[in-house]
């Protein structure tokens, strides 16, 4: 059953910006848009890059191995929506990110 586990602190990670968490042994990039807070999968589909290294702009991060784009909201990807990372339900309590896998 998936549970909500602590990622981060939410003070940690400012607006417009990008960090890789492991979350009860996932890779988890997390995000954070204009102060809500999205997480997916830390592996880029085409090479394995890390996308929590990646170029952010508003709700799209770009890989910083080939410039793979994807929508942080979906996981997406921007070009083909076809290709998905996995995307992590997230919630703020306590000033803790928490990232809902399993």
């Amino acid at each position: 059953m998936a549970e909500f586990v602590k990622a981060l602190s939410a003070g940690d990670l400012a607006p417009g910006q990008a960090t890789e968490v492991n979350v009860a042994g996932t890779p988890v990039a997390v995000f954070n848009v204009g102060g809500a807070f999205y997480a997916i999968n830390n592996v880029c589909l085409h090479r394995g890059g890390p996308l929590g290294q990646g170029f952010v702009e508003g709700q799209t991060v770009t890989c910083p191995w080939h410039n793979w784009t994807y929508d942080v909201t979906t996981g997406a990807n921007v070009v083909n929506a076809e290709l998905k990372v996995a995307c992590y339900a997230t919630r703020v309590e306590g000033g803790q990110v928490l990232v809902e896998v399993g």
